[in-house]
């Protein structure tokens, strides 16, 4: 038979085993507390982000929608499945209002080109581009793209690209040789901005197919921007076809002559030996003319 003081070692055990226990279970809870906590604030977090999100979405969606030209939706064809450019359709109020908005400071001193609408006649516009490693002929396509060919056909009568360098060359997926930027470093424009054309035209604003790669074949002219509607004087030559989403307007084409300047250049390689920079052999343009 247990004496006492066996009696009241066995309690404070039991004893020390229950409050171990309610600890726990105290512990338990305040982790399950903090938690739940933590789980609120993340799907409060998720939902803020996701209104943000869908917020920018649409605010972007609306600015497509007032500054590019459109068609209304019946005339748009669906994107085609074979990964090439759309087809073309001509919206409803093609160059019938080309705006040239302000925006930062031109790097090199020019007037904005006329605003409102410009002729789609003639079709096609030939130019002759001048540089230090050959000519390159351009077809203007004013059919297509008319406020981004009054825009750069201005420019050029300005002699805004004269003397300038041409500071990008990329290789592999993407083969393109950029130009339009005076200062030379890819951040310079004219001091305005305007909408973006062919292709993104053929696509409702909110159309995932807009976030998509299609082909830009080889010989292509298009401009370069930093977003919907942030086109400038900035362009590039495509000498390989190329993946990018049809975001980037296409003016024009590149002649024999000029895809055997730019595949000269191509080959020269990158400065540094990498696929993105500075084209080896420099690359000034001397002039761009309107033939």
């Amino acid at each position: 038979m247990p004496t006492n003081e066996q009696r009241r070692a066995t309690a404070k055990r039991k004893l020390e085993r229950q409050l171990e226990r309610r600890a726990a279970q105290a512990k338990r809870r305040r982790l399950l507390t903090i938690i739940g906590s933590a789980v609120g604030a993340v799907l409060l977090i998720g939902a803020i982000v996701a209104t943000v999100i869908v917020t920018n979405k649409d605010s972007k969606s609306n600015t497509a929608s007032a500054d590019t030209p459109t068609s209304p939706t019946s005339a748009l064809p669906a994107p085609p499945a074979n990964g090439k450019l759309p087809p073309f359709v001509a919206p409803a109020d093609l160059g019938a209002n080309c705006q040239y908005p302000a925006a930062e400071a031109a790097s090199k001193k020019v007037n904005p080109p006329r605003t409102g609408k410009v002729p789609t006649d003639p079709a096609q516009i030939s130019a002759s581009m001048s540089t230090n490693q050959g000519n390159i002929g351009l077809q203007l396509d004013n059919a297509k793209a008319p406020c981004t060919v009054n825009s750069f056909a201005s420019l050029a009568q300005q002699g805004y690209f004269n003397d300038t360098p041409c500071h990008r060359l990329t290789t592999g997926g993407l083969a393109v040789l950029q130009c339009g930027d005076p200062t030379g470093q890819g951040t310079g424009g004219p001091g305005y901005q305007f909408a973006n054309e062919y292709p993104t035209t053929q696509y409702q604003p909110d159309n995932p197919a807009l976030q998509q790669p299609v082909l830009y074949p080889r010989g292509t002219l298009a401009m370069a921007n930093a977003g919907p509607g942030t086109n400038g004087s900035q362009f590039f030559l495509v000498y390989q076809d190329s993946q990018l989403p049809p975001n980037y307007t296409v003016f024009g084409t590149i002649d024999q002559t000029g895809l055997a300047t730019l595949d000269k250049i191509a080959a020269g390689g990158v400065e540094g030996g990498g696929g993105d920079g500075k084209p080896k052999l420099p690359v000034q343009i001397k002039s761009i003319a309107l033939d």
